[in-house]
């Protein structure tokens, strides 16, 4: 399982992200970098005897804002989370939540049947089930005592 995450210090991030606020003075922009920079969606992968699955939170999108493609190897997640501000009328005092495009790869390992990959989208959580090939799936032989 693990072929399906790059691994990247977690240090590296923060660093990025505490040169660019202190560098900058201001924060939306860092928030904005690491909201469009790939580690969004947040995720959780799994293993089964014959599945890896990947469960994305995205809230606030439609399926239909959302593309899942497989090339050479790679899985990705990218989509767009459009603007919801209303400028002219709302008042806000505090503003956390980002918009923008995002995209998020994953390595497929050699036993994923990449023809098999099956998503749903059900309450803002993105599922993906990758099987794995015939030839990856774990099979009990029975030996024959003498």
């Amino acid at each position: 399982m693990s072929a399906l995450i790059r691994y990247a210090s977690p240090m590296t991030g923060l660093s990025s992200w505490l040169d660019d606020f202190f560098g900058n003075n201001s924060m939306f922009e860092a928030l904005d970098r690491e909201f469009t920079s790939g580690t969004w969606p947040r995720v959780d992968i799994t293993e089964e005897d014959n599945t890896y699955v990947i469960k994305a939170d995205i809230p606030g999108l439609d399926k239909k804002d959302i593309s899942v493609t497989v090339e050479n190897g790679t899985l990705r997640i990218e989509g767009e989370k459009k603007e919801e501000l209303k400028k002219e009328k709302d008042k806000y005092f505090h503003l956390e939540r980002t918009y923008g495009r995002f995209s998020r790869n994953f390595a497929l390992p050699e036993e994923v049947d990449a023809n098999g990959i099956d998503a749903k989208m059900n309450n803002g959580v993105l599922e993906l089930r990758l099987p794995k090939t015939e030839k990856a799936r774990p099979k009990a032989i029975e030996v024959k005592i003498n």
